[in-house]
């Protein structure tokens, strides 16, 4: 597998995404669960069911696209964002961290291209990104061969990441990781997304407090493998309060970045789902109660 793996990164950018669009369809169609859960999700964030077919092709783009990405350094990976929108919020907040000596935290969804995300964002500072590693030894070999850079450092998601995290922060260096991914048992809240409730993770809105600003980014794929847009934009309002609405804006801000490019958010990707030991969601979340 990791021999297939490695061939496929030798493919073009465009013919990966052919690939992938068809592996995302074939997916779709063989697998009830994938697509029951596709359309449920989408039909909870109200949007169109004409978008299933499209978001199953992006999705199976997203699945191969990263191993041409792992396969360059990270100068040629960095070339692949062709345009940046958003330019001046970057800016402002590499501006920001380095006036208050608290490095950036970028936020990325699972929108888009998010390896891509880091890999160009490192080319600018040193740069600690936060991942999940996987069971396979083969599979984590490739994977820190893939994304680990002179100034692109991995934590684990675990005390230990965590920990790295707020010292990059701290030392200036910025920090990514993505906002929406279910946390585990005791590092989550139950607050809205979508209008339904879903254990969201409070490290984003606790590391907002450290960081000397907060970026939210997504590579957004064009067509035909040309490569990638870098959407760049500063949360609507300045992230506030205490974690929890810390943490229900930042879920807002996700919504609203979706809703921009919904075909290409990871709609497959069970959001709602709890870990063993986390208590079942309470029927309205406390962000409905307030506001009522």
């Amino acid at each position: 597998m990791l021999y297939l793996f490695r061939l496929l990164g030798l493919l073009p950018l465009l013919w990966l995404h052919r690939l992938g669009a068809g592996a995302g369809l074939f997916a779709y169609f063989a697998s009830p669960r994938y697509r029951n859960q596709l359309k449920a999700n989408l039909a909870q964030a109200k949007l169109p069911s004409a978008l299933r077919i499209p978001a199953a092709r992006e999705t199976g783009k997203q699945a191969l696209e990263i191993f041409h990405i792992w396969r360059k350094t990270r100068t040629e990976a960095a070339a692949l964002v062709t345009s940046i929108q958003g330019q001046a919020d970057l800016d402002a907040a590499r501006q920001n961290a380095k006036t208050s000596g608290r490095g950036v935290l970028y936020l990325t969804p699972h929108l888009g291209c998010f390896e891509i995300t880091a890999q160009y964002l490192s080319g600018l500072d040193h740069l600690t990104a936060l991942y999940r590693p996987p069971r396979q030894k083969a599979l984590q070999t490739l994977i820190l061969s893939g994304r680990q850079r002179d100034t692109l450092h991995l934590a684990s998601a675990d005390l230990s990441g965590v920990r790295a995290l707020i010292k990059a922060l701290r030392r200036g260096e910025a920090v990514g990781l993505l906002p929406d991914q279910t946390p585990r048992a005791g590092e989550g809240l139950w607050l809205d997304f979508f209008d339904r409730p879903a254990y969201t993770m409070t490290l984003a809105a606790r590391l907002s407090e450290i960081a000397g600003a907060t970026l939210f980014v997504w590579g957004k794929r064009l067509p035909d493998g040309q490569g990638y847009h870098l959407c760049c934009s500063a949360p609507r309002a300045p992230l506030t309060g205490d974690i929890r609405a810390r943490a229900a804006q930042i879920n807002r801000e996700i919504e609203a970045l979706i809703r921009q490019c919904p075909a290409q958010y990871l709609w497959g990707y069970h959001r709602y789902k709890t870990h063993r030991g986390i208590p079942p969601a309470p029927a309205i979340c406390q962000e409905n109660q307030e506001k009522n």
